[in-house]
């Protein structure tokens, strides 16, 4: 009988392994196990995540508008998903409203401050005319540096466009954090939004968004007294949650970005808002049946708004034991890197004196000419990682600007590997992959 081959690929708790099987009853021809570190990029639906989608898809398919019984089974799955997201960042029900994704989440914030100072500054040219008004002013937002793109770009047009002025932070080289006194350094009677991620998806820094919120707010009451816009502060909480506490009273935001894909939910996203329109406001950017207060209209998709939800509620319940065993692995890992590179000589980009990391991350370089991280990646049989954003990846050999802007010299930086662990990885497969990676140093030497 003439042998047939088939490839099976199997991905399991971010293993993959592929076997070539002969279907006339012959062993199998070979295997290979791939390992993926990868999960600031993105995490596979957790077992329970993909469970809830499959059953909304089942049982409320109705439209959440509608009366009958589909539909207001719908309607309770979103209404249920939305308490999961309040609890996890610690707001309340009303303060979440449902997005496409982190992308959209981040533009909602931009325009919304865009707007809010516009129409506060027709309302202060009219109604204080005789004090000295910004009328004509554009609009002044500040942003840090190493910002995701779904902020850094919808910025940046604005200024080409000329609607929009922008002063860009950039971080600490001793710490990799924005400095607090720097964002307040560059408030101006025009500035009305702070958007300063929460935590770093190259490098994993956490920055100091709690102690610039308390800043700015004292600031605002100043502001407020002297007939200048309110400052609003934004956080993109993307890389964070899942991976460490986040609690919107403790860090005293106005708005934050939630992402479902980077905690093993669906690709879709949230944004919180203190209170919307009656504290914090909130302008949208779609207009159509009324869905999510008006704010983002459409009809809702009730599968994947479940199992955001799901994936929250598995936040709430495990979050420290994620983070424990994370951090871990992690710190595993770091060691064996450290005992396999040291005499040849290796640099942890992310040990950044005075600054607190995601458990997960770790972006490293091992040294020497003709090692830079695509090249040590297209050695790799096992490991499936990046360079660092998945968003940047048609840079080619450019070396990270993020790490350029952390005080990482150019010859360190293109070298540079991030690999980040997730809920199930495990001390062997550290093992496999640090062998993996000496592997395809000895090739590339």
């Amino acid at each position: 009988m003439e042998k047939v081959q088939a490839k099976m690929v199997l991905v399991n708790k971010g293993k993959e392994t592929c076997e070539e099987i002969a279907c006339a009853g012959e062993g199998k021809m070979s295997s290979s196990r791939k390992i993926y570190m990868d999960y600031n990029a993105t995490t596979p639906l957790a077992p329970e995540v993909i469970q809830t989608v499959s059953e909304a898809m089942q049982e409320a398919w109705g439209n959440p508008s509608s009366s009958y019984i589909a539909g207001q089974r719908a309607k309770e799955i979103i209404s249920e998903a939305r308490q999961s997201l309040a609890k996890m960042v610690g707001g309340q029900h009303q303060d979440i409203i449902f997005t496409s994704g982190g992308t959209e989440a981040n533009n909602l914030v931009i325009h919304t401050a865009v707007k809010y100072f516009r129409e506060g500054n027709k309302q202060r040219h009219d109604g204080l005319r005789n004090q000295k008004k910004t009328q004509g002013s554009y609009p002044h937002l500040i942003l840090s540096c190493i910002e995701h793109d779904s902020v850094r770009l919808p910025v940046e047009h604005l200024v080409k466009e000329h609607e929009a002025e922008a002063t860009f932070i950039p971080v600490s080289k001793a710490t990799g954090q924005v400095e607090v006194d720097d964002v307040i350094a560059a408030v101006r009677p025009t500035t009305c939004l702070v958007s300063i991620m929460l935590a770093n998806n190259e490098t994993g820094v956490v920055m100091p968004i709690s102690e610039l919120s308390q800043q700015i707010q004292a600031l605002n009451q100043r502001r407020v007294a002297s007939g200048l816009p309110q400052i609003l502060v934004h956080t993109d909480a993307a890389q964070m949650i899942g991976k460490g506490q986040v609690d919107v009273q403790d860090l005293g935001v106005d708005y934050l970005s939630i992402v479902g894909h980077k905690f093993y939910g669906p690709r879709i996203g949230a944004l919180y808002v203190r209170e919307p329109s009656l504290v914090t406001p909130l302008y949208p950017m779609l207009f159509g049946g009324g869905q999510e207060c008006n704010f983002r209209p459409g009809t809702e998709n009730t599968p994947m708004i479940a199992g955001l939800g799901k994936a929250a509620e598995l936040v709430n319940k495990h979050c420290e034991v994620y983070e424990a065993h994370m951090r871990t692995i992690r710190d595993y890992l770091e060691e064996r890197l450290k005992a396999v590179f040291e005499e040849q000589g290796i640099h942890f980009n992310c040990r950044l004196e005075g600054s607190r990391r995601l458990c997960n991350t770790s972006n490293f370089s091992v040294l020497g000419s003709g090692l830079q991280g695509r090249l040590m990646l297209s050695r790799c049989k096992t490991l499936l990682a990046s360079v660092g954003a998945a968003c940047h990846s048609e840079k080619g050999d450019q070396p990270s600007s993020i790490l350029l802007n952390c005080g990482i010299p150019s010859h360190v930086a293109q070298n540079a590997l991030r690999l980040s662990v997730g809920r199930d990885t495990s001390k062997e497969d550290v093992d496999l992959v640090v062998e993996d990676l000496k592997q395809a140093v000895a090739q590339l030497r």
